[in-house]
């Protein structure tokens, strides 16, 4: 038996699919394996080269960027200095993502709320404000107040409320 792997077989020990594995080696994420007859057969080695790619992308980051963490550093550079260049830079993304859960989040909850007898009355709530209706323009008392909570949608906090 040889200790080479068949693409069906290290995409079943990987939990990818063979054709994910033929893109990583196009894009440079995995080198390109040896072939028997025109088949692909990988050593070993490319089993824990997938794992980091599959854990790299549950962090988020993009092809791109795991190009960048595998190649775009100097050879001598330690795996931990790699990973918080690339994370000292991925986490403000990932908070602005948290952020945007958390106001969809709230405007699913508001619609909970809401009392309307038909889907144009709630447009009227869940507009974005108009240049007169910032929240300035709002302190100031000279806003119309479109974008705000609606007699229709009393207890609904407005879409474009500052968070």
């Amino acid at each position: 038996m040889t200790d080479e792997l068949t693409i069906s077989t290290v995409a079943r020990r990987a939990g990818v699919r063979p054709s994910a594995i033929r893109y990583y080696e196009s894009v440079g994420l995995v080198p390109a394996p040896p072939r028997v007859n025109g088949r692909r057969r990988y050593g070993h080695d490319v089993l824990p080269r997938l794992t980091l790619i599959a854990a790299a992308q549950q962090m988020g980051f993009t092809i791109a960027e795991i190009k960048t963490l595998l190649h775009g550093f100097a050879p001598e550079t330690l795996a931990a200095a790699r990973w918080r260049a690339l994370a000292e830079r991925k986490l403000p993304e990932v908070e602005a993502l948290i952020a945007r859960a958390h106001a969809m989040k709230r405007l699913i909850e508001a619609s909970l709320q809401c009392g309307c007898l038909s889907l144009e009355e709630c447009a009227l709530s869940l507009r974005p404000p108009l240049p007169d209706e910032s929240p300035e323009a709002m302190d100031r008392g000279d806003a119309t107040g479109a974008g705000v909570s609606t007699p229709h949608c009393p207890d609904a906090p407005s879409r474009w409320t500052p968070t």
